[in-house]
């Protein structure tokens, strides 16, 4: 009997990705980032939490091939004085985690109100209608709503404490009527055959049906739409840093180092902006390539004999 492993190596999943020359160049990239970002504390030069090894007489030194470089900061240095190279690193750990937090959040609620939605008659309209209205409301508009509540709860000190698991929540709130929609659609299609029925004769409980028989096959939009979102939630991110709703400046995301060099980047500090954008666009494109690779390797449409 083969093993998980080998059916794996044998799948067709794996010949069409190792033919793919984006898809594995994206991997391998993506691979690099991950092992980097949460690599930080080992690879890192420099600690940019340590307050007493950064030292505001090296803000904004420039990269060590420009004139005035030093060796000790290769990419240079912030307006704090902290090292960017080592900056970036653990701003991208940090976009990263609220990336993939917010999308398991989306998912499980939204794949929990498709499937309530998609297959209990009574709740699809009380459902449905619930995630019309918070698809009126946009991720910026619920940031501003409860960023403002909890900085009034906890003051600024506060929020510095809560600020990653807060955007995470506020985000996954934002997002999750796309899979609830997604979801619901494939449970309506599912509902109706012949296994689902066969469920039912044998006395199957609602939830077991839902939960062990057509859940399993409502996963491929699902994976789909996660790919894409992971990215869209670390853009969503940075954007609500750039508004001064994100993260704050003591603990760096890649949006908030793009946000705290912006008013730098006319006056010759360019680097302090330019790197950490190089490095969010990088992130974001290898991620929705990866994800346009799931998406075609699982469209039923495409040919894959």
């Amino acid at each position: 009997m083969r093993t998980r492993w080998q059916r794996f190596k044998d799948s067709y999943m794996l010949y069409s990705f190792l033919r793919d020359p984006m898809a594995v160049t994206c991997f391998v990239i993506l691979a690099v980032l991950f092992f980097t970002a949460f690599a930080a504390p080992i690879i890192a030069p420099h600690d940019p939490y340590n307050t007493k090894t950064i030292d505001i007489m090296n803000a904004q030194i420039p990269p060590v091939w420009e004139h005035g470089g030093n060796s000790q900061f290769l990419l240079g240095t912030d307006a704090q004085g902290r090292d960017m190279l080592s900056t970036m690193l653990y701003g991208m750990r940090v976009s990263i985690i609220i990336g993939i937090g917010a999308v398991c959040l989306q998912a499980f609620l939204g794949i929990v109100v498709g499937l309530l939605s998609g297959y209990i008659k009574r709740l699809d309209n009380i459902l449905m209608r619930i995630a019309d209205v918070q698809l009126s409301f946009s991720t910026y508009m619920v940031a501003i709503f409860i960023g403002a509540i909890v900085q009034a709860a906890f003051g600024v000190a506060g929020y510095d404490e809560v600020a990653v698991p807060l955007i995470i929540v506020i985000i996954g709130l934002a997002e999750w009527p796309q899979y609830a929609r997604t979801v619901r659609a494939s449970v309506l299609a599912e509902r109706k055959k012949e296994y689902v029925e066969a469920a039912r004769v044998i006395g199957l409980s609602k939830t077991r049906i839902m939960w062990r028989h057509i859940l399993p096959n409502t996963l491929s939009p699902v994976l789909v739409i996660s790919t894409v979102q992971v990215a869209n939630a670390i853009m969503s991110e940075a954007a609500l840093s750039f508004l001064g709703l994100g993260m704050p400046v003591t603990k760096p995301s890649l949006g908030s180092l793009i946000t705290a060099g912006f008013e730098y980047i006319f006056s010759g500090s360019w680097w302090i902006t330019i790197f950490p954008g190089i490095l969010l666009v990088t992130l974001i494109l290898v991620i929705n390539l990866l994800g346009d690779w799931v998406r075609d390797f699982l469209n039923p449409k495409l040919y894959k004999g």
